[in-house]
């Protein structure tokens, strides 16, 4: 933006630009800044980083630096917030986040960030919401809402199937089509759909080979064509590999500056030919409406910013980010239990990632001293144990915590990842926790097993003491007031709700990805298909340590018997009654999957399709109503290139976990109509299944058959041959015929058949 609140919002059209002047509005000016074309009264406007936070730069700030960053609210990354499955806390986060961006006079936050958690061990998950495209997608779309309803824009990313950091910038990701569209492109396509962000960010990487940055397929063909995408498409910085292809391929505006060398391989093209003038025209007019559009919302909000009220909301999403893994009983904590507070972490606390997503934060809550503020002061004890960094005598520090959790009742230990161990940038090596902390809770655990475990992780890690340990709370990375809602929860202020948008494994060999991640010579092979997460480990039965919507609270719920009916619009309207059985205000996380017993194609065992929060009293009841698409029960058809629902009896598990099952109701949808054209290839069983000319082969079959009795005769005894032969293709049937005199199937009865079969039908 402009730094006048009062800028008039530019008038000047395409057609008044020179060719140089359109080639200009392509790329950036510096780092954060479009460029301006001062001769029209065009503004340069500035898109700075997110998503959990504003990170706005000095110019000539570098891309990862801190320093120069403006203050500002630091809010739980995605791997909380996502925990906390509430689309209106999520949208309400946005609107915070767009308010500081509005005030700080930035057009565009970069963010939210949706790619699918394919692997534990990307060094970026921290930035993403979850292993499922629903949960992806629906929060992805609170987040652009809310942020967007200030009057700013958002950058949709990373699109797409940018699910590692190792080799980023070159690393082709080699999927087959029906797990990039249900499971990779999904998420994204539901937020466009939904929320139409007002940017979308090319990733870094290859798809298939292509590169994002100049993939007419991905960029116009899917978004555009097929999604109604109304935006910008912007690169991530640096994406881009070639500019003149990019460009034709829709690939909008390139970031950062290029110093103006690819604006003028642009104008070159458009002179030689090589690149049609038009195709500047449509990414320059896409420049204009985003920058009429940063305009028209400048000043809408004025400052001073809020800082504790945005605080409060912080510490209110930190509260409902953390996941009540387990719980024997020992939480909530009473004031008067004496406590021994043990970990390095307690005096340095992680709360965000690292890379360019780091926010310099308004305020830092200090964890101690938010419990003491919860407890009796006198019964707070706090050794370190650890340090995060290896310095120090590992073995006095230690000793010191032992000997503080002998002497009081219960011992909360702060375990976690130090900020070197996943990073932008770079992937994890392993999901362990350091070693030091192991043995410091082995140590700890022999002295006092009233323990409790706190995590400080932005990616899952393996939890080898989860049947030792009788509380764990997963706090994930929380934000700037995480050490509050740590507090909150441990005491019972807060109740927990937040449920887990990943599954946490026993082992990293039991990942889906594991024998393909990260890949080699700049290819991952995507070889566990749709079978990503949770739909990898409950389809093959697999131990997990906590499964995928895991999550406990201090209050139960029951659910009743589910009923489940098609609408109008083919919709599957579910309606289930939950009781807060509990003597404890809380709030439920309600999960609908679907899965299409004996289905066609192949399908995880469940999946999630709908979920919703519930807020609930102490021993009150509520009929909850949720909704499942009929386009998300759809799958991606290679035959076709299309979506199609397939027609059945659909099983609708309503549940508290993927896991936890508690209500199942089946519903008949009627499936989409598929008529695919018949050659010599197909299927004796495909052109017997034909509307038109099935019954007619099934009669030329059983004739046939009724001429082989000797065939017959020698079969064992149930054996069908003429199922035998569904899988023959019909061009060859023939040679079952060879010696049938009657003749009833022959080449010309076969091509008369397909030909009969793709003619256009009347009426």
């Amino acid at each position: 933006m402009t730094d006048t609140t009062t800028a008039a919002v530019p008038s000047a059209s395409v057609a008044d630009l020179t060719l140089e002047e359109k080639a200009s509005l392509t790329s950036g000016a510096s780092f954060w800044y479009t460029k301006p074309v001062e001769r029209l009264g065009i503004p340069s406007i500035m898109v700075t980083d997110g998503p959990h936070g504003l990170r706005k730069q000095r110019e000539g700030g570098d891309h990862l630096g801190l320093g120069d960053s403006v203050p500002a609210t630091c809010f739980p990354p995605a791997v909380g917030l996502g925990s906390s499955w509430d689309v209106d806390l999520v949208r309400r986060v946005g609107e915070a986040l767009g308010t500081e961006t509005a005030i700080e006079n930035v057009g565009v936050l970069l963010g939210p960030g949706i790619n699918i958690k394919r692997s534990p061990l990307c060094g970026r998950n921290f930035e993403y919401l979850s292993e499922d495209p629903i949960v992806s997608g629906v929060l992805g779309a609170a987040i652009v809402n809310g942020i967007q309803s200030k009057g700013v824009g958002t950058s949709l990313k990373h699109f797409a199937a940018n699910n590692q950091e190792d080799d980023r910038m070159r690393a082709s990701s080699d999927v087959d089509p029906r797990p990039l569209r249900e499971i990779y492109l999904r998420g994204f396509q539901r937020v466009v759909e939904d929320a139409q962000p007002w940017t979308v960010m090319c990733s870094y990487n290859r798809i298939n080979g292509v590169y994002a940055s100049e993939d007419p397929w991905l960029l116009t063909k899917v978004l555009r064509d097929e999604w109604g995408f109304e935006g910008l498409v912007v690169s991530d910085w640096g994406a881009v590999n070639e500019r003149v292809p990019g460009l034709a391929a829709g690939m909008d505006l390139e970031m950062p500056t290029t110093n103006g060398v690819t604006d003028a391989q642009i104008v070159a093209a458009v002179q030689d030919g090589s690149l049609d003038e038009s195709v500047v025209d449509v990414a320059a007019g896409r420049v204009l409406d985003l920058v009429r559009k940063v305009e028209a919302g400048a000043g809408a909000i004025e400052g001073p910013l809020d800082v504790d009220a945005h605080h409060a909301l912080a510490r209110e999403a930190a509260g409902r980010s953390i996941v009540l893994l387990k719980n024997d009983g020992l939480l909530p904590l009473k004031a008067q239990t004496s406590v021994a507070l043990i970990g390095g972490f307690i005096d340095k606390p992680r709360f965000q990632g690292a890379g360019s997503s780091m926010i310099n934060p308004t305020r830092v809550d200090d964890v101690a001293l938010e419990i003491v503020s919860q407890a009796t002061e006198d019964y707070v004890f706090q050794a370190q144990g650890f340090t995060l960094n290896g310095t120090g005598d590992a073995a006095q520090l230690r000793a010191d915590a032992v000997a503080l959790a002998a002497k009081n009742e219960v011992a909360v230990v702060f375990l976690g990842l130090p900020a070197a161990a996943e990073s932008e940038g770079y992937d994890r090596e392993h999901i362990d926790l350091p070693a030091v902390q192991l043995e410091l809770l082995d140590a700890v655990l022999e002295v006092n097993p009233n323990t409790v475990v706190v995590l400080s992780n932005g990616g899952v890690v393996a939890l080898p003491f989860a049947d030792r340990v009788p509380a764990i709370l997963e706090g994930w990375l929380l934000g700037q007031a995480g050490g509050g809602a740590i507090a909150d929860v441990l005491y019972g202020v807060v109740n927990p709700s937040a449920k887990l948008t990943e599954t946490i494994p026993l082992r990293l060999e039991d990942t889906p990805a594991f024998l393909d991640f990260p890949g080699e010579f700049s290819h991952v092979r995507y070889g566990e298909g749709l079978f990503v997460g949770y739909r990898w480990y409950d389809s093959r039965r697999m131990g997990v340590a906590f499964p995928f919507g895991h999550g406990l609270s201090y209050t139960t719920f029951s659910y009743g018997d589910a009923a489940a009916s098609v609408n109008a619009a083919g919709d599957i309207d579910v309606r289930v009654t939950v009781t807060n059985t509990g003597d404890r205000d809380g709030r439920e996380v309600v999960q609908v999957y679907t899965s299409l017993p004996g289905g066609k194609v192949q399908r995880p065992v469940r999946e999630l399709k709908a979920f919703a929060s519930v807020a609930l009293t102490a021993g009150e009841s509520r009929e909850v109503a949720l909704t499942v698409r009929r386009k998300d029960l759809a799958y991606w058809d290679i035959r076709l290139d299309g979506w199609v629902v397939e027609g059945g009896e659909y099983a609708v598990d309503v549940a508290a976990s993927s896991r936890d099952i508690r209500s199942s109701v089946s519903v008949t949808v009627d499936g989409d109509p598929v008529s695919l054209p018949l050659s010599r290839t197909s299927s004796i069983g495909e052109v017997m299944a034909h509307p038109v000319v099935g019954e007619m082969v099934q009669a030329a079959i059983a004739q046939m058959m009724g001429g082989m009795e000797g065939v017959e005769a020698i079969m064992p005894e149930g054996v069908d041959a003429s199922k035998m032969m569904e899988s023959f293709p019909i061009g060859r049937a023939g040679m079952f015929a060879a010696g049938d005199s009657n003749g009833a199937i022959n080449p010309e009865m076969i091509d008369g058949l397909i030909a009969m079969a793709n003619a256009p039908q009347q009426g």
